[in-house]
């Protein structure tokens, strides 16, 4: 099943190039659209005709199931679709070549980041294909298949127990230590801290090349104005990235954040405040939250993140979305779209539902879907892993492909909070 699944992919991904390469040639009308934004998929050259030319112009695909049930159109950016394999590809993509051109980072230096998967993976494929070392640190908890893709494509592992950002072990400093320790051993430019949660080369990707993207398709291949887009945030670099362009693009688009449970932007988007003092991520000792999902939250504002807080009305409003749903809609779309998602896809899924229910029928609705299933096997599509965390699949109500009774009930879009 999952091989009939990867050859609709693969099927749809070819024809996405085709249309993004004459997309291109035309940039159909989009308000500013500069010819070579970025060095990714959207501008490929000669030069570029390696594995990193193969980055980006994922296709936008309509959720047919979804769509019927809202009244809406709701359609997902395929970012699974990249060469790495997740959305993060972008960023690392980027990240590397400014460090390149500015000098932060030589040639047969030794790029280290802190994340719970896929920023890993993209970045040794980048690495690898750039003749850079790779070093990742990774929470001991995300699913195992992450760190052996790292692996197998060349860069070293150091899984560390989920801890507060304030200690000295979380994966995002362990990371920073191995940086500082290259430069301190072989000079400049030796060792690179990524940084993705504050380098807004992350937030430059997706203004780039994402938001760019789907306003191309939007306008030009499908002749339609999209409403609305939302997503979850983890770094907060597609949400603000992509947000902005299509709101500049736009101004009548609404963004929405999509946040999963136990974390806090939820509360900074409706509320103002992010936690209580008490609850600073940075004064805990512990893991700041449990859930299923991977990659998307955080108790803690970044510097991309705050691209979105800097324009009053940039954010329109917020969904929160239980575990419970998330894995539920990842086995509906599979189910009734062939779509195979991972846990932060159907976080955003959930949400772009909640979004066409609060615009009402008639509207476009667009999200990403970051990775796909088989990089969750261990966690997310365990069923085993699952009813040990009291999250069984509701089955009865996923094989109805007519109804949203999956979700949980009496849950909508809370507007942004206003001064």
């Amino acid at each position: 099943a999952v091989g009939v699944v990867v050859g609709a992919y693969l099927a749809t991904w070819w024809l996405s190039r085709a249309r993004a390469d004459d997309a291109d040639d035309d940039c159909g009308g989009v308000r500013n659209a500069p010819r070579h934004v970025s060095k990714t998929a959207s501008s490929r050259g000669a030069e570029d005709a390696d594995v990193l030319g193969a980055i980006g112009n994922t296709p936008l695909t309509r959720v047919a199931s979804l769509s019927a049930l809202t009244g809406c159109d709701i359609y997902v950016k395929c970012e699974f679709l990249n060469p790495g394999g997740s959305v993060k590809d972008r960023v690392a993509l980027t990240i590397v070549r400014n460090a390149l051109e500015n000098g932060s980072l030589v040639r047969g230096g030794v790029v280290t980041e802190g994340t719970a998967g896929s920023t890993g993976v993209s970045l040794a494929m980048v690495a690898k294909a750039m003749g850079l070392k790779c070093f990742v640190a990774m929470p001991d908890d995300a699913a195992l298949e992450k760190s052996v893709l790292v692996e197998a494509l060349g860069a070293k592992v150091e899984r560390v127990r989920p801890v507060s950002i304030a200690h000295r072990d979380h994966f995002v400093n362990v990371a920073r230590r191995k940086a500082n320790d290259a430069v301190a051993e072989h000079g400049k430019g030796y060792g690179y801290f990524a940084d993705q949660f504050e380098n807004l080369a992350n937030f430059q990707a997706h203004y780039d090349t994402t938001g760019r993207e789907i306003s191309i398709d939007m306008l030009r291949t499908r002749k339609q104005t999209l409403d609305a887009f939302v997503c979850a945030c983890g770094t907060g670099g597609t949400l603000a990235g992509v947000g902005a362009r299509l709101k500049e693009e736009n101004p009548a688009c609404q963004i929405f954040l999509a946040d999963p449970q136990g974390s806090g932007l939820f509360n900074r988007v409706t509320r103002g405040v992010l936690y209580d003092s008490a609850e600073a991520e940075g004064k805990r000792l512990k893991n700041p939250f449990d859930t299923v999902t991977e990659g998307v939250g955080i108790n803690r504002l970044t510097e991309n993140f705050k691209m979105l807080l800097k324009t009053p009305g940039m954010i329109s409003g917020a969904v929160k979305v239980s575990d419970a749903e998330a894995v539920a809609m990842s086995r509906f779309v599979a189910k009734h779209d062939g779509l195979f998602i991972g846990s932060s896809s159907a976080v955003n899924l959930v949400s772009a539902v909640r979004v066409a229910q609060f615009l009402g029928r008639g509207h476009s609705v667009c999200t990403i879907a970051c990775d796909s299933g088989l990089r969750h096997m261990t966690k997310f599509w365990s069923d085993e892993y699952l009813s040990a965390h009291n999250l069984a699949v509701r089955a009865e109500t996923v094989n109805d492909a007519h109804s949203l009774a999956f979700l949980d009930r009496d849950v909508t879009v809370t507007p942004a909070f206003s001064r």
